[in-house]
């Protein structure tokens, strides 16, 4: 996913955008408020990671502004702020998390990868290869524009990474959106995509050594 972050702590915005990196997403890094907002007029996001206390512009302004412009992005707040007024008035105006400092990294993939499983892609059909398209809006994988029918679970893996093209799919996504969470090995990921890569009639699911799967954007 491509993410925009607000972080005024130099170190910690280095280290989350670093480590989200090394998962697969593309960062793009704030430091202030006014930053932040000329970033989101300029550019679009799948995912905000906002802090709320910052010495211009608060992160609660900056998505109660998205929601003026009509703009729904999914948002997790990262903050110190304890209080339970606070953590209700981020609710309340729209966010989908709120990650209390301090944190795992770790921790705020999860919370990345729970958003990954319900959130809406706006594209409805996505080209995978020079035959194969998805249509989001029915899941339906298509092969010449003609249903190409796959057992559910290799149906949920063919979506998770057609929402993710020319990102690593790593295999704690694989993990939250196609088993539920529930701990299967990487062995086991393997070879259930090794099983769909042997129906599909073009070769167009990447194995990323050591990281998970990837589908490139087709030029």
């Amino acid at each position: 996913m491509k993410i925009l972050l607000l972080e005024d702590d130099i170190m910690l915005n280095d280290m989350i955008s670093e480590y989200l990196t090394s998962t697969g997403h593309i960062i793009v890094k704030t430091v202030t408020g006014t930053q932040c907002l000329e970033t989101l007029q300029q550019e679009r996001f799948d995912l905000l990671i906002l802090d709320i206390n910052l010495p211009d512009i608060d992160g609660f302004t900056i998505l109660e502004y998205m929601h003026s412009q009509k703009r729904m992005v999914p948002t997790i707040f990262i903050s110190a702020l304890i209080d339970i007024e606070d953590i209700t008035r981020a609710f309340d105006i729209g966010c989908h998390d709120y990650l209390k400092k301090p944190f795992h990294l770790k921790e705020l993939t999860l919370r990345i990868n729970k958003i990954l499983k319900t959130r809406i892609v706006p594209q409805k059909h996505k080209r995978l290869s020079e035959h194969y398209s998805f249509d989001s809006e029915s899941m339906t994988l298509l092969f010449n524009n003609e249903p190409h029918i796959l057992p559910k679970r290799q149906l949920q893996i063919i979506e998770l990474l057609a929402h993710n093209r020319s990102l690593v799919v790593n295999y704690d996504m694989f993990r939250t959106y196609v088993w539920n969470d529930d701990y299967i090995d990487n062995a086991t990921i393997r070879a259930e995509v090794n099983r769909v890569k042997k129906v599909l009639k073009e070769d167009f699911i990447i194995n990323i050594r050591g990281s998970g799967y990837m589908i490139k954007r087709p030029d």
